[in-house]
């Protein structure tokens, strides 16, 4: 059994947590249903699991019990996102996909703490935000330099 002290446990929880909950600040500031205190919670709550199953581990190795824990997270989390994508209307536009991928993210940065990958944790959160930040803009540059046609759903957001 691997036991981790106190600085360690705090250590893993807090980042997930904090880099979870950056995330879901990005969904509050656009108005999207999931937000920070949901998406702190999965990254906490995932973070909590594998550091429970990383406990019982030998030290250095990942397990098939930790391994098996790390799926099933990452099966739950679908559920959670699919809560957040709502249909509208008679179009079947879809909304919340974004919302829906940052909540699987959110798990995959708190598995990531759970077992101490710092780096893949830092280096994802820089790409997660500026990606959240500058996406949409990016997109639509694209979309127009590459001829794409405009959805009639998004006429109508840009006219409000």
């Amino acid at each position: 059994m691997t036991e981790l002290d106190w600085p360690e446990i705090l250590l893993r929880l807090g980042v997930a947590t904090l880099a979870a909950g950056a995330i879901g600040l990005d969904r509050d500031l656009h108005g999207k249903p999931i937000g920070l205190k949901t998406l702190g919670i999965v990254g906490l709550s995932t973070a909590t699991v594998v550091l429970l199953a990383v406990q019982f581990a030998e030290p250095g190795k990942i397990t098939d019990a930790t391994s098996r824990v790390v799926q099933g997270i990452l099966t739950g989390i679908g559920f959670l996102g699919a809560g957040v994508i709502v249909r509208e209307g008679h179009r079947f536009r879809v909304h919340g996909l974004t919302s829906a991928a940052c909540a699987f993210l959110a798990a995959c940065l708190g598995i990531a703490c759970g077992v101490g990958e710092w780096k893949i944790v830092l280096v994802a959160l820089v790409i997660a935000i500026a990606l959240l930040s500058v996406g949409r803009r990016v997109e639509r540059w694209l979309h127009q330099m590459l001829g794409g046609k405009t959805e009639p759903h998004e006429e109508e957001t840009h006219e409000r």
